[in-house]
C-alpha cells in the first residue's frame, strides 16, 4: 500500500511516500525549484517520490495531507473579525489565495496528481505529533509538539503507544512561543520563518538583560508552562507585520533594519528570548512528565528545532531519551499524515525495538548514481579525477588535514533543515581560523554564525558533555572542559561580537562562544561513507571531529543535483568539490561566467 503525504502553503512544502508503513522518501520542494522555504504546491517533490518508488499516481492508495484548510480558514476569518476594521489590508491581501487555491484543497490535490482516490486532512500538530512518534524507537512516548501555528493549536502534548497517538491537551492562537520567537526575530532585523535560528546563535553573544521585561509585558507563564500573550504589544493577528508601536517603546526604539550592524542591543534581546525559551520549554516538558509518567518525549514542531532548549531539556529535564523529528517543522507534516494514513486510517500494527527509529537517518531524497554523475562531468567538460572508495576518503581525510574546504555531495539528501552528511561542506574543526573563512567566503553570510560538528558517535563523549546520540544535529553539548582553553583576563573582558575569535579549545572552529555545539553524531548503520571518512581523518590526526555545514550559500537551498552543487561550489572559496567517487579541484575548473552553458544560469546574489 502506497500513502502520499502533502505539506504546502505555509512555508516548507513538502512530500513524503510511506509504502506499507515504509518511509521510502521525502523531500521538500525547494530543493528542486531552488526556491527558498517554497511554500508553493509540492509538485517536484510528489514527481520525485513517486518516479523513487517507480510508481504512478494511480498507484496511490492514500494521499493525506498535514492540516485541514476549512478549520485554518475559519481561525483566519474570526480573527480578522475580531480586530476589525483594523487589519483590512492584511484581509484583502490573504483572502484571494484562500479563495482561489486553499480552499479547494481537493480538487487541487486531485488535478495536479491525477488522482482519483481518497484523501485525508489530519489536524496540523496530529500531523506534527505522528511525525515525532511514529518514527520514533519507542513503543510508547510521551509527544510535545510546539509552533507558530497550525489551524488554531499552537502547543500540544499527548502519548504515542503503539500504533496510536492521541493529544491530551493544548495551547491554542494567538498564544504561541513559536509567534513569539518570531516575533522578536522580526524586530532584531532577520527574516521571519527563516532567521529564527540566526537568533539562537546570536543569543550567547549577548546578556538576558530583557528577560523580565518580556515576562513583565509580552508573556505570562505559569508553572506548567502554559501561557498566554499580552496581545497589546503584537501585529500578527491584524497586520502584515509582527510587533507594533507599543512594543517598539517598551523595547526603546524601531526594529533593526535587515543587513544593517548587528548592536549589543539585538545581542542582549537574543539571549534573553532564548532564556524564556529554554524555561518555557522545560516547564512544559516538566508537566508533560508529570502527566503521562513516561521516560519517553517525543519532539515536533517549528520551535522542536531550538537545539539549545532541547539539550537543555535532556539535561536538565525529567526525561530518559528525547527522539527529535529531524524535519521538525512543516515539511515533516507531510511524513506525519503519510503514517497516519497507515497507522491510525488503516489501523495497521506498529512495531518499536526501543532502540532505533525508523527514519533512516534522514537520507530519504535523491540520490545519483555513478553512471549520472559520469554523465553530468562529462556533458560540462569538467575536469574531475576518479577514484576508488579507499582512495577517496584517503585523498579527502588528507585535503581536510591540509585545512581545506570541500564540498562533499554524496548518497541521498537530507530531510529537513540540516545537512547530515549527504549534502555537506566540510572542513577541519582544529583550525583557528575555519570559522571566519567558511561564513565568509563560503557562506556568504553573518561571522558570527556557528559551525557544527560530525563526530564519530563511539567517540562523542572524548569530546563532548553528553552519552546520547545526536543523529540529527538537534541536540547542544558543551565541549568538555580538558580540551577547552582557558581566556585570559584580557579575553574574559571582550563583549559582545568581539568574543568570537577567541579560541576556546582544541577545536575552536565548532566551539561556540559559550563552549557549546551543535552536534552531530555520524552512525556506521546510516551513514557508512561519511563514517568512514571521519575514521580515517581521525586515524590521521587523533581528532574525531570534523566541521559539518549545509551546502547552500545565504538565501540559498541546500543543493540537490550534482549541477546545483557545482554552481555552489564555483561562486564560492570552497577548494575540492566530492561528487560520489569523484575529486574536482577549484584551480583545474573553468570560471562559470565564461562558459557559455552555466552563463544563464550564473546568478550571484
Amino acid at each position: 500500500m502506497y500513502i502520499l503525504g502533502i505539506s504546502a502553503f505555509y512555508h516548507d512544502s513538502a512530500a513524503c511516500l510511506v509504502k506499507d508503513g515504509e518511509i521510502l522518501s521525502a523531500a521538500q520542494e525547494e530543493r528542486f525549484t531552488r526556491k527558498k522555504h517554497d511554500h508553493n504546491f509540492p509538485q517536484k517533490a510528489i514527481e520525485f517520490c513517486l518516479k523513487d518508488a517507480g510508481i504512478t499516481a494511480e498507484q496511490i492508495d492514500l494521499v493525506a495531507f498535514y492540516d485541514k484548510p476549512f478549520l485554518k480558514f475559519e481561525r483566519l476569518l474570526e480573527t480578522y473579525l475580531a480586530y476589525a476594521p483594523v487589519g483590512i489590508k492584511s484581509f484583502i491581501k490573504a483572502m484571494p489565495l484562500w479563495i482561489k487555491e486553499k480552499l479547494w484543497m481537493k480538487e487541487m490535490i486531485k488535478d495536479n496528481l491525477g488522482y482519483t482516490g481518497k484523501i485525508i486532512f489530519p489536524e496540523h500538530h496530529e500531523s506534527h505529533a505522528a511525525s515525532a512518534f511514529y518514527p520514533s524507537p519507542y513503543n510508547k512516548a510521551a509527544i510535545l509538539t510546539m509552533d507558530g501555528v497550525g489551524e488554531w493549536t499552537t502547543t500540544s502534548y499527548g502519548i504515542g503507544d503503539g500504533n496510536d497517538v492521541k493529544l491530551l491537551a493544548d495551547i491554542k492562537f494567538p498564544h504561541s512561543l513559536g509567534l513569539l520567537y518570531s516575533a522578536i526575530t522580526y524586530y532584531t532585523g532577520f527574516k521571519v520563518n527563516s532567521g529564527e535560528y540566526k537568533v539562537m546563535g546570536l543569543a550567547p553573544y549577548g546578556e538576558p538583560k530583557y528577560k523580565q521585561l518580556i515576562y513583565d509585558h509580552l508573556i505570562d507563564v505559569k508553572d506548567d508552562g502554559s501561557f498566554r500573550m499580552n496581545m497589546d504589544y503584537f501585529n500578527y493577528c491584524q497586520g502584515l507585520t509582527m510587533t507594533n508601536a507599543k512594543f517598539n517603546k517598551l523595547f526603546g526604539g524601531p526594529a533593526r533594519e535587515p543587513e544593517t550592524n548587528l548592536t549589543q542591543k539585538e545581542m542582549d534581546l537574543a539571549r534573553s528570548l532564548q532564556e524564556v525559551t529554554e524555561e518555557i520549554v522545560l516547564k512544559l516538558g516538566n508537566h508533560v512528565y508529570k502527566e503521562t509518567g513516561l521516560k519517553n518525549l517525543c519532539l515536533a514542531g517549528g520551535v522542536a528545532l531550538n537545539c539549545v532548549a532541547n539539550g537543555r531539556l535532556l539535561r536538565e529535564g525529567p526525561f530518559e531519551n528525547i527522539w527529535i523529528q529531524p524535519a521538525a517543522g512543516d515539511a515533516g507534516g507531510a511524513l506525519g499524515a503519510a503514517l497516519i494514513g497507515w497507522y491510525k486510517y488503516h489501523n495497521k500494527p506498529r512495531i518499536a525495538d526501543d532502540k532505533t527509529d525508523s527514519q533512516k537517518g534522514s537520507y530519504l531524497g535523491p540520490e545519483f548514481d555513478e553512471d549520472e554523475i559520469h554523465s553530468f562531468i562529462q556533458s560540462h567538460n569538467l575536469t574531475a579525477k576518479k577514484h576508488s572508495d579507499d582512495e577517496l576518503i584517503e585523498n579527502v581525510a588528507n585535503l581536510i588535514n591540509s585545512e581545506k574546504v570541500i564540498g562533499w555531495f554524496d548518497g541521498k539528501m537530507e530531510f529537513g533543515p540540516r545537512a547530515l552528511g549527504s549534502r555537506t561542506i566540510i572542513g577541519d574543526a582544529r583550525s583557528p581560523k575555519m570559522q571566519a573563512t567558511m561564513n565568509i567566503k563560503i557562506k556568504f553570510r553573518e561571522g558570527f554564525r556557528p559551525f557544527a560538528p560530525s563526530v564519530l558517535y563511539e567517540k562523542v563523549s572524548k569530546f563532548f558533555e553528553i552519552e546520547k546520540a545526536s543523529p540529527y544535529m538537534l541536540l547542544t553539548a558543551d565541549v568538555k572542559k580538558e580540551r577547552r582553553i582557558p581566556m585570559t583576563d584580557e579575553e574574559h573582558k571582550k563583549w559582545g561580537i568581539d568574543k568570537l575569535n577567541v579560541v576556546r579549545s582544541d577545536i575552536p572552529a565548532i566551539t561556540h562562544v559559550d563552549y557549546s555545539a551543535r552536534l552531530q553524531t555520524v552512525h556506521k548503520e546510516t551513514n557508512p561513507r561519511y563514517h568512514k571518512l571521519i575514521s580515517k581523518f581521525e586515524e590521521k590526526t587523533g581528532c574525531a571531529v570534523i566541521i559539518n555545514t549545509s551546502f547552500n550559500v545565504r538565501g540559498e537551498p541546500i543543493v540537490c543535483t550534482p549541477k546545483d552543487a557545482y554552481k555552489c561550489f564555483m561562486r564560492t572559496d570552497m577548494d575540492y568539490l566530492v561528487l560520489g567517487n569523484y575529486i574536482l579541484s577549484k584551480e583545474d575548473q573553468k570560471p562559470l561566467e565564461n562558459d557559455s552553458d552555466w552563463k544563464k544560469e550564473f546568478v550571484l546574489d
